[in-house]
């Protein structure tokens, strides 16, 4: 059950994480960082592993920016690349490695601190 519960949440993610235009859990809403040219970049950035440009685009918003520095930056990318070739586990074990939200609460905003509370602004690319 729990296992169903992480691949699922980790499904939900990967949609968000790939358009980047949900706000507040709605996938139909721009966040309010979100614009076309950003997007592209931060995509960009994750799949040349290019942490000087996530950091740029990401300043200082979320725990994440907290959590992730020059030396994990890679792996965490990696986490990121593989959540979006639908290899959720393998990412979730990456994302735990980092320090990063794992439970569905955290991951869908119900969190106070961590990931979660900032995945309206999905930090892997918006």
């Amino acid at each position: 059950m729990k296992k169903t519960i992480i691949v699922g949440s980790l499904l939900a993610i990967t949609l968000l994480a790939s358009t980047a235009m949900a706000y507040q859990g709605n996938p139909g809403q721009s966040g309010p960082n979100y614009s076309p040219e950003r997007h592209e970049n931060m995509i960009k950035a994750m799949e040349t592993k290019n942490y000087e440009t996530w950091k740029e685009l990401m300043g200082n918003r979320g725990r994440v920016t907290q959590v992730i520095n020059e030396d994990n930056f890679n792996l965490f990318a990696e986490a990121w690349q593989l959540t979006r070739e639908g290899k959720f586990e393998e990412a979730a074990e990456i994302r735990q490695e980092l320090g990063l939200g794992q439970g569905p609460r955290q991951m869908f905003g119900q969190s106070r601190n961590g990931f979660g509370r900032n995945m309206s602004k999905c930090p892997m690319t918006d």
